[in-house]
């Protein structure tokens, strides 16, 4: 049994469709496995949920390169910061920041160290989760003239999706009961 089948075992009976949810991703073949997980770790990180992330990056570990990891690892990073750059930018009415240029290093994402459409499936992943309109439309595009079909793309956001709800039913959930010693 993988670390997300347990952790999943861990969700509670009010989060039931979540628990089924996250099964269906678990059952899901229609992408790679480095395309299946490297979702599921960018997403988890966004949730900052460590137990989620220990779980699903101990099961990517299983399937993906070090040199994936890391690419997913950076995805959730870079995005983390551009996010909330891009979604200010998006929602200021000053048109000044607009045309003001950002200063930020992101080189990762024009040498990933994966196919350029994982790690922008990735982004995608964690601007849905972050809320970031301009991120997302952005993503989105780059995708689409990659000829990633609009299915893939819809599954890349489904997997981000269902990853935060996890991430919260386990929050909802509070700590587990600690058993007494002695």
């Amino acid at each position: 049994m993988s670390s997300i089948e347990q952790l999943n075992e861990t969700i509670p009976n009010f989060a039931k469709d979540v628990r089924l949810n996250l099964a269906s991703l678990l059952a899901d073949d229609t992408l790679s496995p480095q395309r299946q997980y490297g979702l599921l770790l960018a997403s988890a990180i966004a949730t900052r949920n460590a137990a989620l992330i220990s779980a699903i990056e101990a099961a990517a570990s299983a399937v993906m390169t070090p040199a994936a990891i890391a690419a997913a690892k950076s995805a959730a990073s870079v995005m983390a910061m551009n996010n909330v750059y891009y979604r200010f930018v998006h929602l200021v009415s000053n048109p000044e920041y607009k045309v003001m240029p950002p200063r930020l290093r992101m080189n990762v994402i024009g040498n990933p160290g994966v196919d350029k459409s994982d790690f922008e499936l990735w982004s995608l992943a964690v601007s849905a989760i972050n809320g970031c309109g301009a991120c997302v439309d952005a993503h989105e595009k780059t995708l689409r003239a990659e000829g990633v079909s609009s299915g893939v793309i819809q599954t890349a956001v489904r997997f981000a999706a269902i990853v935060q709800s996890v991430a919260v039913a386990i929050e909802a959930a509070g700590p587990a009961p600690s058993k007494a010693t002695g």
